[in-house]
């Protein structure tokens, strides 16, 4: 029997068992919204903008193990999804996002509503297709889930011509596809694997590295495994916060630009460097010149060989599946005994906890005004830590990463390449509705709330029951703070001025809203709102915070692991600038 074009794309998606479709209605994809009401396996989610579709789809996969999926019309509809594809992109999320396009005759012609989508995205997907004949349709869906989830995941993006969908055909969806050019790596190569392993043994100060690649490859088990065989220090990326349990005496907290004093200067110092999942960025090493600096030897392990040696030169590059490489060089170390000398290990380990010793992340407790930090500690406290957290950008994000002790894999759900504001409310909106029975909450600052704010109409619709944690100091918050550092305190537009009442906005929305202004009022506001009453209500919380509130530590640009700006309570240590933090406190 033949079926349309839109027909087939519903019946694709159930194929690949998706269980919801972000997204927004247009002319172009009404075909398609048809057959998505005359079908009832997978549900659709109407969102309020189609940039919150995609951070919706991508919140879902990042705390579901599944791919996401949007759904947008052509011309604003498609370059609105544009921010939500990059964002899915640069943290290798897994994304399937339709487009709608003007019928193909009329592809070129400037129509109404026509945009190239594929020239649009070519440079922020991991593929994307131009769907011209119904006969490729069905196969084009097959192709996009198996791109989209193997190898390095990543969004792909399926521009579909209106008349596409209106043509038909019989429907006959591929059991599997093979991809002549696409055939990313699997198990790591034996003899690198042999030397990481007898470089291991070389070891007087390892250190283990490892990013949001372990969490994508489910390798978070064996991660922790390699680490308690090697007795070895542990630090996570801010995306791969959740990768190795923050609350395990081996961690030594998130590095890089905001990571820990302890954390920074073992990276800097060690001498054989185990990475596992990350990809040496600009946040975390900083001025590979200056991380280099210090000799050491690194082995890297990444299912992307292009992330291999593009900004640091490695020693021993592997290129396979996380999980199955990290397997592999446990059995071998095993076998061989091929452990680094114990004696030299403890040794390192009383120099990380002479970094540890001055608490680093201690903040001001005594402030009669709410500090940020105070907040996410209580929140983690409250939440026993259990929550799936979602972040929006700025020093709330930093805060929300350094104080909510993130033990299991997928809880962190952040914008960590391209940083985009506006990801934390669709985000958390995606991750209940893959996770039901989860605590989800939302940290954001008042400034990224309100990128994406509409989406509290949503959570009312599909009752979302998201728990919002706006860390409100009236300004652009690492805006302001880079100002403060590196600008002579000129804050130029950083301040935000006539901010709506929250509160009112919630409630407008059918929410449940709360104004908190005294410390000791954010723990028992943070039990109500997390207590058995409001188990069920999305409930908005706009704490009035510090506004001279600084994220420490701080790498500045140009500078090294070791050149942190620290907190004044560290200011006569090695690395600590002579900026003067006093009126700070």
């Amino acid at each position: 029997m033949e079926i349309s074009g839109a027909e087939i794309v519903a019946r694709c998606l159930q194929e690949e068992g998706v269980e919801y479709v972000f997204g927004y209605p247009g002319g172009a994809v009404l075909e398609i919204y048809d057959a998505i009401f005359r079908q009832d396996k997978f549900k659709h989610v109407l969102v309020r903008h189609e940039q919150a579709a995609v951070h919706a789809a991508d919140g879902y996969s990042r705390s579901s193990q599944k791919v996401g999926v949007a759904l947008v019309t052509s011309g604003p509809g498609a370059t609105n999804a544009v921010t939500g594809i990059a964002t899915a992109y640069l943290d290798s999320i897994p994304l399937v996002v339709i487009s709608g396009q003007v019928a193909t005759p009329a592809i070129g012609l400037d129509a109404f509503q026509e945009v190239d989508m594929v020239g649009i995205t070519r440079p922020c997907v991991k593929h994307n297709f131009l769907v011209k004949d119904i006969n490729d349709l069905a196969e084009t869906f097959k192709k996009a889930f198996h791109i989209a989830q193997t190898g390095r995941p990543g969004p792909v993006v399926i521009d579909i011509p209106k008349d596409v969908t209106q043509a038909r055909i019989e429907f006959n969806y591929p059991d599997s596809v093979h991809i002549r050019s696409y055939q990313p790596a699997g198990r790591g190569h034996p003899g690198q694997i042999r030397k990481a392993a007898q470089l291991i043994q070389e070891a007087k100060r390892p250190f283990i590295y490892v990013g949001g690649g372990a969490i994508l490859a489910n390798a978070c088990p064996e991660v922790t495994e390699l680490a308690r065989l090697l007795n070895a220090p542990v630090t996570n990326t801010l995306m791969g916060l959740g990768a190795y349990p923050a609350t395990d005496r081996q961690f030594v907290g998130m590095l890089g630009m905001h990571g820990t004093y302890e954390a920074n200067l073992a990276m800097q110092n060690c001498d054989v460097l185990i990475a596992i999942g990350a990809r040496f960025d600009d946040r975390v090493v900083s001025v590979p010149e200056k991380f280099t600096a210090v000799p050491k030897r690194i082995i890297h392990i990444d299912i992307d060989p292009s992330s291999i040696a593009k900004r640091v030169k490695v020693d021993i590059p592997i290129v396979g599946h996380v999980r199955d490489v990290v397997t592999e060089l446990m059995a071998q170390i095993r076998h061989e005994n091929l452990l680094p000398d114990p004696a030299a290990v403890s040794a390192w380990w009383e120099q990380i906890e002479a970094w540890r010793e001055p608490q680093c992340l201690r903040y001001r407790q005594d402030s009669e005004i709410i500090q940020p930090q105070f907040v996410v500690e209580k929140l983690y406290e409250v939440t026993g830590g259990q929550a799936i957290v979602a972040s929006d950008v700025g020093q709330h994000q930093m805060f929300a990463a350094q104080y909510y002790k993130f033990d299991r894999p997928r809880q962190w759900l952040n914008s960590g390449g391209l940083g985009t504001m506006g990801f934390g409310l669709p985000a958390a909106m995606g991750a209940q509705l893959a996770n039901p029975d989860a605590v989800v909450a939302c940290i954001t600052g008042e400034g990224s709330i309100q990128m994406n704010i509409q989406e509290l109409s949503t959570c009312k619709q599909y009752h979302t029951p998201v728990k919002v944690i706006s860390l409100n100091n009236r300004y652009l918050g690492m805006v302001r703070q880079w100002q403060e550092f590196y600008y002579g305190n000129r804050y130029s537009e950083s301040y935000m001025d006539s901010l709506p009442d929250f509160v009112k906005i919630a409630e407008a929305y059918g929410h449940v809203g709360f104004k908190i202004e005294s410390p000791a009022d954010v723990e028992p506001v943070l039990r109500e709102a997390f207590g058995q009453k409001l188990k069920n209500r999305l409930v908005f919380l706009d704490f009035r915070t510090d506004p001279t509130a600084n994220v420490f530590p701080m790498v500045g640009n140009g500078k090294g692991l070791d050149e942190m700006d620290l907190p004044p309570h560290m200011s006569d240590l090695p690395s600590a600038s002579d900026r003067d933090y006093t009126n700070l406190c």
